[in-house]
């Protein structure tokens, strides 16, 4: 594939909005816990995640330097971050088999639990050779009881991970690397803290 960027300069905050882009997919790990047994009778909802406006879009935010933010040209996320992040977590932890229900909202007037998140880091900060770069995934969830808003558990999650080049497809990998990992320790920490593991 071609490069992306040959350098900084080549980095545009929009990008044209007429010309097609490509689009990337994240899918979630295959390192995740499966309860054995029956799923729990809890309904997880799995709420759609908070970001600040320059992630919560389809552009792939790079940063060239520490106080700048911009997008790659020519490419996109198959959703926002959010709706994308949002249906990482559901699939990962519905694919645990460890409860009744897990969806973005509930099937009846509540569920049992709702996962709050906020997404502190999902992009890719160009390193000084300006031909690499280090993607980096933080989130922070909460658990939260619905009966009673009261907040179970909270926790950190940060992974990251160098795209070795500059192309879509090493940053498609950087980024499935380091969100992998930090979707698989949070389906691990959710069936700990409610006991399905």
């Amino acid at each position: 594939m071609m490069p992306l960027l040959a350098s900084c300069g080549t980095l545009s905050a929009i990008g044209d909005a007429t010309a097609p882009l490509d689009v990337l997919i994240l899918e979630p790990p295959d390192d995740l816990p499966v309860r054995q047994g029956r799923p729990l009778q809890r309904d997880i909802i799995i709420e759609e995640p908070t970001a600040g406006g320059a992630l919560a879009t389809e552009r792939i935010m790079i940063r060239p330097g520490a106080y700048q933010a911009q997008y790659l040209p020519g490419v996109r996320w198959s959703d926002p971050a959010p709706v994308m992040v949002q249906t990482l977590m559901l699939r990962a932890l519905d694919a645990t088999g460890a409860f009744q229900y897990v969806g973005r909202r509930p099937l009846g007037s509540g569920g049992d639990f709702a996962i709050v998140t906020e997404i502190v880091d999902f992009q890719a900060e160009l390193e000084p050779d300006a031909e690499t770069a280090e993607v980096t995934v933080r989130l922070i969830s909460r658990i939260v009881r619905e009966s009673t808003a009261d907040v179970v558990a909270t926790r950190s999650f940060a992974a990251s991970a160098r795209a070795a080049s500059l192309d879509d497809l090493a940053f498609a990998e950087a980024f499935d690397e380091a969100a992998g990992r930090v979707i698989s320790e949070f389906a691990t920490w959710t069936l700990s803290t409610l006991g399905a593991i």
